[in-house]
């Protein structure tokens, strides 16, 4: 099975984010066991996010076994991501 991992790239004094936040946080606990979630904030990882190429917060990042599968910049709504987590699921 592949590892899926689902990055939110985020600052605390971004807006969008803040909107970004109860979707990402929603879909860890509707697919905890399946994927990984992480929550990156860009202030204080600024070295990964940097390694990343972030250049907009928020942005989410989908890897399939360490790959990058897909990308969204700005708020992405529940179903864009759900969609993107089932097609990499296969």
């Amino acid at each position: 099975m592949a590892k899926l991992v689902l990055m939110d790239f985020y600052a605390d004094w971004c807006g969008p984010c803040k909107m970004q936040a109860p979707i990402f946080e929603a879909l860890a606990k509707e697919y905890e066991g399946k994927v990984e979630f992480r929550k990156v904030n860009v202030d204080k990882e600024g070295d990964f996010a940097a390694e990343k190429s972030i250049m907009v917060v928020p942005t989410i990042i989908l890897e399939k076994d360490g790959a990058e599968a897909a990308r969204w910049m700005g708020v992405t709504n529940r179903e864009e991501l759900i969609k993107a987590i089932t097609k990499a699921s296969t």
